[in-house]
């Protein structure tokens, strides 16, 4: 069978979805470790992020039995998934890519206001940090966190500030997933065009004259 025909169509179809699992796992063990990490948690874009690897995940397990099945009806439903999929990751890798510096301060010094005391100190005991950000706006309870800060870093007197380290962090994680979700959003066109070519040929081991 030439490369065109239907094996070749279903068996780029199987390599397709095959990568979109590995790409929804990558994007939900980043996002979950940028969770886990405990600094990016109030920046609720990497829900989204996480939401996506789960749907592109459970579309790749779709996309490979309708592979297998050729099934008309399950083959046009996985191309419009995948075109809505591909349309809510365009936008959540952008939005990653586009949120500045300023913004994710905003975001994590929100955070940071909401947190107990018990959790600020454990953050601070876990990124070896005093306090979020020395700026006017936010002196006094910097001061507050420094005077309660219980990390090691306090006894040397070099700690740095947690809003700095996090910060970085967040940055890291967003530009990662945007990059990753971003370029592997237009794999789903092609995928979807892949879909709707294989849809429409005929499987040369059933009835030539049945319509596929």
């Amino acid at each position: 069978m030439v490369c065109g025909g239907f094996t070749c169509s279903k068996n780029a179809l199987y390599s397709l979805n095959v990568v979109y699992m590995l790409v929804g796992l990558l994007l939900i063990a980043v996002a979950a470790w940028g969770k886990g990490y405990g600094t990016v948690s109030s920046i609720h874009i990497i829900g989204g992020v996480i939401a996506v690897g789960v749907f592109v995940l459970l579309i790749a397990v779709i996309g490979l039995i309708t592979a297998s099945s050729h099934h008309q009806v399950m083959l046009f439903f996985y191309m419009l998934i995948l075109f809505l999929v591909f349309l809510f990751q365009f936008g959540v890798s952008c939005s990653c890519l586009a949120i500045s510096m300023d913004q994710q301060g905003k975001l994590l010094n929100t955070s940071w206001s909401y947190m107990g005391d018990d959790t600020r100190q454990s953050l601070e005991q876990h990124l070896d940090c005093c306090g979020f950000l020395n700026t006017t706006a936010s002196i006094e309870q910097f001061n507050k966190d420094i005077n309660a800060c219980t990390a090691e870093c306090k006894v040397k007197k070099e700690c740095s500030s947690c809003g700095d380290l996090m910060l970085q962090h967040s940055g890291k994680v967003l530009k990662i997933l945007g990059g990753v979700g971003l370029f592997f959003s237009f794999t789903q066109i092609f995928g979807v065009w892949l879909a709707m070519r294989y849809r429409n040929q005929k499987d040369p081991r059933s009835n030539p004259s049945a319509f596929l």
